[in-house]
């Protein structure tokens, strides 16, 4: 028998408990030598003077790092009844298994020196009540968390240095493919590019992303997706998917590495947070085929962050909204350089509220906003007379582009409809007749195809009579739009001239 002489029988006539831990499930599934190394370690516990009977088995942290304790039921068990006074000896095939995290480490080593319960391993028994047995247990978990962390250096070098060549296989959004020689091309499905290239475009003309969103509803017109499983489909389109476009850099020809953070909060849980927009760690243009330029991509990222308003902390200015006001969000204060809000309570004003709101001060001041705001219509005006402008030209030439990409996305989606419809048709003739389970849903899909297929034909026939003419215009109005600089202020006064 092979025994020690820490070993007495107060500690025999407890529990020994064998602690197996492997650190990822990749580990559990092909590393299983060291698995079955470590169910071994029964007999050492017996070679030791334990019962067979004695010996229990603590594998429920299988597939869990040992860098923390939060998932680690195992773990926790060992604590527990080690804090009860249950166990004699805690067994591992080496005592890294049992932490690699000096926080969790030391307080085991307390308890257990506490409860007089011996530490083993391959290489020896130790007595963490003992001055040595504590300086060597304290060693080895040092030496284990900084192993851990000479591992993650190491891995995070060779990661670093291959995303500084833009290398690194990141995963790509829609639009980009990787080929199988790692060469990333635009998506060849023509309306996925074309539906990507809408977004940019009407975010450039609009401004803002709800806007963008109130377009492709207006036009029924659905964005590609990737679902959990990693297929595409299509799907009505929401504020966040359209945001996911307009701030991924990927689609400006753009390798980034950087664009989030992982953290530990309070109680151990990983938690992951967005860097902004020019804090990222690593990148490198000009990688992919891009659909916008980098210039266009940095422009509608200091669209996006103006549209949040945000007055007090970042003096953004804000989406433009309904209101009578014509400053709202971009005028601040003369007295302590605050930015204003707007109330209409009691007729409209600007208000400077901040330093109330902050030191319950009175308002620093209150302003009506009518005169201001005739001053501004006034200098505008000055402004404009030089200009000579065709707008109502350029307003019809906007609108004809705008027709032209919805008809253009419109007809991409109808031969998308008709190419599935297709398919449904071909499934369902290919079935045996006599398997009715199976042809009764193909003939329900077959069916489903066919009604979006009609009321997609139905919308296209739709938007091209809405705008197979342009509007009319009454000759007065005409000749206002052609003559702007002139008639601007008369134009202005009108009420309800966009009836």
């Amino acid at each position: 028998m092979n025994t020690s002489e820490l070993v007495n029988p107060t500690h025999l006539a407890r529990k020994a408990l064998i602690y197996i831990r492997q650190s990822t499930p990749q580990q559990v599934m092909t590393n299983q030598e060291s698995l079955r190394l470590q169910y071994a370690l029964r007999t050492r516990a017996i070679e030791l003077g334990w019962r067979s009977e004695d010996v229990e088995i603590i594998d429920a942290d299988l597939g869990q790092t040992g860098a923390v304790a939060q998932n680690r039921q195992g773990f926790k068990e060992v604590v527990s009844r080690v804090t009860l006074g249950e166990v004699g000896l805690i067994l591992s095939s080496e005592v890294t298994r049992l932490s690699r995290n000096c926080s969790d480490w030391y307080p085991l080593l307390d308890i257990c020196g506490y409860r007089s319960c011996l530490i083993a391993d391959r290489d020896g028994v130790y007595d963490p009540a003992s001055t040595n047995g504590r300086l060597l247990l304290g060693l080895k978990g040092q030496l284990s968390e900084f192993e851990l962390h000479t591992i993650r250096s190491r891995l995070n070098a060779g990661l670093l240095n291959k995303a500084q060549r833009g290398e690194l296989g990141l995963s790509l959004p829609i639009g980009l493919i990787r080929q199988t020689d790692g060469q990333v091309v635009k998506d060849p499905n023509q309306e996925i590019q074309g539906r990507i290239s809408l977004v940019f475009d009407t975010f450039l003309r609009v401004k803002s992303a709800s806007r963008v969103l109130r377009f492709f509803n207006e036009q029924q017109l659905s964005l590609a997706r990737f679902d959990n499983f990693g297929d595409l489909i299509w799907k009505k389109p929401s504020v966040a998917a359209i945001l996911s476009i307009l701030k991924n850099p990927a689609f400006a020809g753009a390798f980034v590495y950087g664009r989030s953070q992982t953290y530990r909060d309070g109680s151990g849980k990983s938690k992951t947070k967005r860097t902004p927009f020019g804090k990222w760690k690593i990148v490198v243009k000009n990688k992919y085929p891009s659909y916008i330029s980098w210039e266009t991509f940095e422009c509608i990222q200091a669209m996006l962050q103006d549209n949040y308003a945000e007055y007090d902390r970042n003096k953004s200015r804000g989406v433009p909204r309904a209101g009578a006001t014509l400053l709202h969000g971009i005028v601040y204060c003369g007295e302590c350089g605050h930015k204003m809000v707007v109330q209409y309570k009691g007729g409209p004003e600007y208000q400077c509220n901040f330093l109330r709101q902050q030191f319950q001060v009175p308002v620093c001041q209150r302003i009506s906003s009518q005169p201001i705001d005739d001053f501004v219509v006034e200098a505008f005006f000055q402004a404009l007379s030089p200009v000579e402008l065709d707008a109502y030209e350029q307003a019809m030439q906007t609108q004809s582009e705008i027709a032209q990409h919805a008809e253009q996305a419109h007809e991409q989606q109808l031969e998308r409809l008709r190419y599935q419809a297709a398919l449904a048709q071909r499934q369902y003739y290919k079935v045996d007749p006599d398997n009715r389970l199976v042809a009764a849903e193909l003939e329900r899909r077959w069916e489903a195809a066919l009604v979006a297929l009609k009321d997609a034909e139905g919308r296209l026939a739709s938007h091209q009579q809405t705008f197979e003419k342009p509007p009319l215009l009454p000759p007065e109005l005409k000749v206002a739009f052609s003559q702007i600089a002139q008639k601007l202020p008369e134009i202005w006064n009108q009420e309800n001239i966009c009836h």
